[in-house]
């Protein structure tokens, strides 16, 4: 296997995922509320056995699952990657006891989880955010630091020994928020140490003083904001190490950015099938659309581009398989160029369908408003370039 071809049995199993999400998976779909968790699809995800795959498997399968069930039911390919975001920390950086209290229920679909980085004044710069996790039993005043925040947690005065925090802060942008059963949260345990100084925590959604509110968003998919007022953590909550959030943050985005590509691969080649099926029918001018030059280069270089894309999806998971030193730069080369790509495939199709794409419930209406959003979570392509820039002129200077 390379990065650049599939054995035959991996193209019948992506073909095996498109029916079944064309089958089972689009009818509960199309059944679930704008911007709810859809809980019936969340289930039957788990019954088919693909939210256990999805750590079951490595970064290339992730890829193939996204991007075949990206063409059928964009849906079900984004309730699969939210379940994988929002667990992957504790699969990757979880006690054994957090693990066996939360994973069965991820990987059959009855927890829901969510990935809660980003915040109103710290997205794609991950390492200013706010969140703040004091020290128990020290007063502080909400939204702001404790003048004493850097102390370490008291591990003895309680007759546990167990490190006790209070989370204070706001969350924004959280995909399955506020419906999320548990969430993965990043908040600054050291003031004023960046990126040096976060922690990531697994809090239930029954905590007190946690609350959230949905937001009303151009994508179809739940996105809230979290509010956090005191929020009771202690070390039994804390995924990795004190201190060493970042890494786990960034290690799971490292692993999803080219599942991104290949959700926006999914896209893409939807867009083109659409437009394929269109043009080659839709009478113009004495014959077909297909016939005429302007129309026929135009799929040509639509196809192109999402060919390309997968490629690079496909090379960037296979580098993060097998362990590669530039998957930080690949990953982000995945996710920059196939969003990008997905952007210009889906509104090209758009062009070419004419009025009756932009008709509410049409195949490309929907996928023109799936398309943006993945150009800007996980990482703006801004902030791709400044990684690719970043890693190339490391390598420069280490020769």
């Amino acid at each position: 296997m390379t990065a650049f071809s599939l054995e035959p049995a991996q193209l019948a199993w992506c073909a095996e995922l498109r029916a079944l999400a064309a089958e089972r998976l689009r009818p509960l779909a199309e059944k679930g509320e704008p911007g709810r968790v859809n809980r019936p699809l969340v289930a039957e995800l788990g019954r088919l056995g693909l939210l256990r795959r999805v750590f079951a498997s490595g970064a290339l399968d992730l890829c193939l699952m996204r991007e075949s069930l990206a063409r059928a039911c964009t849906e079900a390919e984004t309730a699969l990657a939210l379940q994988g975001l929002g667990a992957h920390p504790v699969h990757a950086h979880g006690t054994a006891a957090q693990r066996a209290r939360w994973l069965p229920g991820v990987t059959d679909g009855t927890a829901v989880a969510a990935f809660a980085l980003s915040e109103p004044g710290a997205g794609s710069d991950a390492a200013a955010l706010e969140l703040t996790a004091h020290p128990d039993g020290t007063p502080h005043t909400e939204g702001t630091a404790h003048p004493d925040a850097t102390a370490r947690p008291d591990t003895t005065a309680h007759p546990d020994g167990t490190g006790r925090w209070r989370l204070t802060g706001e969350k924004c942008w959280i995909s399955n928020a506020p419906e999320a059963d548990f969430y993965t949260v990043f908040a600054r345990t050291t003031p004023g140490a960046g990126a040096r100084g976060v922690t990531a925590f697994l809090v239930p959604a029954d905590r007190p003083g946690l609350t959230g509110r949905g937001l009303d968003m151009l994508a179809p998919h739940p996105i809230g904001a979290l509010d956090f007022d005191g929020v009771p953590v202690t070390s039994g909550d804390v995924l990795g190490e004190v201190d060493r959030g970042f890494r786990v943050a960034m290690g799971t985005l490292n692993l999803f950015r080219p599942s991104v590509g290949a959700f926006a691969v999914g896209m893409a080649q939807a867009a083109l099938d659409a437009t394929l099926a269109h043009t080659a029918r839709r009478g113009a001018f004495g014959g077909t659309l297909r016939d005429l030059q302007a129309v026929s280069h135009q799929v040509a270089e639509m196809a192109l581009r999402t060919e390309a894309a997968r490629l690079m999806v496909y090379a960037a998971a296979t580098a993060c398989d097998e362990g590669a030193p530039d998957v930080p730069a690949r990953s982000a080369m995945a996710k920059l160029l196939a969003t990008e790509t997905a952007q210009y495939v889906v509104d090209t199709a758009v062009q070419l369908h004419g009025a009756r794409a932009l008709r509410r419930g049409h195949l490309l209406e929907h996928l023109y408003r799936e398309v943006r959003a993945p150009r800007v979570y996980e990482g703006a392509s801004e902030v791709q370039r400044g990684i690719i820039a970043k890693e190339l002129y490391a390598r420069q200077e280490a020769r």
